[in-house]
């Protein structure tokens, strides 16, 4: 039987196998009790090509203090971060790989704040 982690990870290969076949960079989630991480990776995987999360000194300091990254607000302003940062590396689609994670709460958060600073998925 599996656990819960191998469980996550086998919906994750799942959805990166769909993906591949896209032949598109892809905005990829993690998510921990304290922080949420995004990372835009080439088609081939080889290479991240942006990246952003709640652990960066400035994020934290804008949420107030450590412990703060745990939430849909943090997740948002990640969101939006790892857009800009993307645009600004010449990437405006993507294909949104949440790593096995459920679409709600932080996830979704993130996923919006992305969309609405203009990265298409």
């Amino acid at each position: 039987m599996l656990n819960k982690k191998d469980q996550r990870l086998r919906r994750a290969a799942q959805t990166r196998r769909r993906i591949a076949k896209h032949d598109v960079a892809r905005l990829t989630v993690f998510r921990s009790n304290l922080h949420i991480y995004a990372s835009v990776i080439s088609q081939d995987g080889a290479r991240v090509l942006a990246s952003a999360s709640t652990a960066e000194k400035d994020v934290r300091a804008s949420l107030g203090g450590p412990g703060k990254g745990g939430n849909s607000a943090a997740a948002a302003v990640v969101g939006k971060r790892i857009a800009e940062r993307a645009k600004a590396a010449g990437i405006e689609q993507v294909a949104f790989d949440r790593a096995g994670f459920a679409y709600h709460g932080r996830v979704k958060a993130l996923a919006e704040a992305a969309r609405e600073a203009g990265l298409q998925f």
